[in-house]
């Protein structure tokens, strides 16, 4: 039989209870898998058991929220050898998971995913660090890893909304930067930046076309400061894609080189979780070395090699 290791966070969603994982066992069974499950105790811990993980296992399925995938990429890029991820999400707000075309059932997400295929995704790097789906610094960013755990059990997305309405209402700060993209440099006052590689963001579609193995990754970049500016962008949103509200500059490339020329350190948010870069020069750029098994739901939307 093939080897499945199954990484659960019991934490992630609301109020979520793993009662399911006997099923799980029986359906990875039949798909002639060997079942070991493992369960995250804390942050970072899926991380340290998927870059310990021996090399003959075939499938490391995590389970849990965005942040709980990220981990679990985190820390296969650790490895010498890396091995086929897959991911079942069971946060709050399962931006990767709806991107992969899976539902709120999660014995049907399992089934879907055993009838599924393996394909090598482009996975983001920022100095080195692998991320799935977004990371960026400045305003609404801090949203994620500032919502409390305890609310986002009692409230689930709504504790986002409620966090995003305190940050709206909160000081905007604009960030001295100069970076270079696509051969060319720019140099500017910004208050946001989004670089990623999903059509969602935060419960919200940002993207219409988006390939995961076209090795390139979306930047936004956003110099919008008063709260009137940010609400008329709400509405431009209405009307037009993101890449053509005023204020916001796109841009689609395969890296991009930051350095920031202001003294206060920034806090970065990766796949929803605070990161700390501890420099002020980024680079971010595509690794196109990993596989990750999915449903077949949405491959035809997400990928340019239409095999099946």
């Amino acid at each position: 039989m093939k080897k499945c290791v199954v990484i659960y966070n019991k934490h992630s969603g609301k109020k979520k209870k793993y009662d399911f994982l006997e099923e799980y066992e029986k359906i990875l069974n039949k798909n002639d898998y060997e079942v070991e499950f493992i369960t995250s105790n804390y942050k970072g811990h899926v991380i340290d058991i998927v870059r310990d993980l021996p090399n003959n296992i075939d499938l490391v399925l995590s389970i849990g929220g965005d942040g709980t995938f990220n981990e679990s990429m985190r820390g296969n890029f650790k490895r010498e050898k890396r091995l086929v991820l897959a991911h079942i999400p069971m946060g709050t707000t399962n931006d990767v998971g709806k991107m992969f075309g899976y539902e709120k059932d999660c014995i049907k997400n399992l089934k879907m995913l055993m009838e599924g295929t393996t394909r090598k995704m482009d996975i983001c790097t920022i100095n080195g660090e692998p991320f799935i789906y977004v990371a960026g610094f400045g305003k609404f960013m801090n949203i994620p890893y500032e919502t409390k755990r305890k609310s986002k059990k009692r409230f689930g997305y709504l504790a986002y909304v409620f966090n995003g309405v305190k940050n709206f209402f909160g000081p905007t700060n604009l960030h001295d930067l100069t970076f270079e993209v696509n051969n060319e440099e720019y140099n500017g006052l910004y208050s946001f930046l989004a670089v990623t590689n999903a059509t969602r963001i935060a419960g919200m579609k940002i993207y219409d076309d988006i390939k995961l193995d076209d090795n390139k990754f979306e930047i936004l970049f956003c110099n919008i400061k008063k709260r009137k500016d940010i609400l008329k962008s709400l509405k431009y949103l209405r009307k037009t894609d993101i890449t053509h509200v005023p204020g916001f500059y796109f841009y689609k490339s395969d890296c991009i080189k930051i350095k920031f020329n202001e003294e206060n350190e920034i806090k970065w948010c990766m796949d929803g979780e605070e990161f700390d870069v501890h420099t002020s020069e980024v680079e971010i750029k595509i690794d196109s070395n990993t596989q990750i098994m999915m449903p077949k739901k949405n491959l035809e939307e997400l990928f340019t090699n239409k095999k099946k």
